[in-house]
């Protein structure tokens, strides 16, 4: 039992050490700021434009959530005040960037290692070094830049779509007027409140882009290797994502 318990430790030791120096090798990458535009702008529509459908409706619906969950009791207390209030802060703080962060890991996250994974099974990621290509420069950088904005960009919609969802389901469900939910919001969430919220969503989208990018320009054992990197990624994402939230919420509270 001991040394199985040694075993996996050493592994995930050796895994988060790998993340960190690629992490290094990234910033190096970015000093001085050379990225390849066409590869920019490419990722940037891939992981970006493409998710936006599934984002709006996943916020929409979680707005609503929160509403069904805050309503009655507000409803019951005479508080319907607070409606807007209560799942505002909720979706803006928390639910909001937690959420898309783990949409925007499955699915542009998964496919990011997939597609390194296989051009490193397949040995394009050496042919690049034949040709005095620094892979991580090529390929790694800017797909850590275009998920960083487009996180960001996505939580931000996702933020906007969520609070009309929240404000739609309580007036159609718990028959609380709009216009109520809707000053809630302005005269109780601060700016601060979008703030917090947006600034997880960059720290998150680093660490997607970080994780998804190690496991894929690692990748042993050929098209096995490739879906074990796949779902190494995807859950070291997910863990990354709430340990991240923890330790910010923590700090800023």
């Amino acid at each position: 039992m001991f040394r199985a318990i040694g075993a996996a430790a050493g592994r995930i030791a050796l895994e988060v050490g790998g993340i960190v120096v690629m992490t290094g090798q990234v910033l190096r990458a970015l000093v001085p700021p050379r990225i390849d535009r066409r590869e920019l702008v490419r990722n940037l529509y891939k992981m970006g434009n493409r998710s936006v459908p599934i984002v709006v409706l996943t916020a929409f619906f979680a707005g609503g959530l929160m509403t069904i969950q805050t309503g009655p009791f507000v409803k019951k207390l005479g508080a319907t005040s607070l409606a807007g209030w209560g799942a505002g802060y909720a979706v803006l703080r928390e639910i909001g960037p937690i959420l898309i962060a783990l949409m925007f890991s499955g699915r542009v996250g998964a496919n990011n290692t997939a597609e390194l994974a296989t051009m490193t099974v397949t040995e394009q990621l050496d042919g690049l070094r034949a040709l005095a290509i620094d892979p991580v420069r090529f390929l790694v950088v800017p797909r850590v830049i275009a998920m960083i904005v487009m996180l960001v960009a996505l939580t931000v919609i996702g933020d906007a779509v969520a609070l009309v969802g929240a404000g739609v389901v309580g007036h159609v469900l718990l028959d609380i007027d709009r216009a109520t939910i809707f000053h809630s919001f302005a005269d109780n969430l601060k700016p601060y409140d979008f703030l917090h919220g947006v600034y997880k969503s960059f720290i998150f989208g680093g660490a997607v882009a970080i994780a998804s990018c190690y496991f894929g320009v690692t990748v042993k054992g050929g098209a096995v290797g490739v879906g074990r990197a796949v779902n190494n990624a995807v859950v070291a994402s997910a863990v990354s994502i709430m340990l991240l939230d923890f330790f910010i919420t923590y700090l800023s509270a």
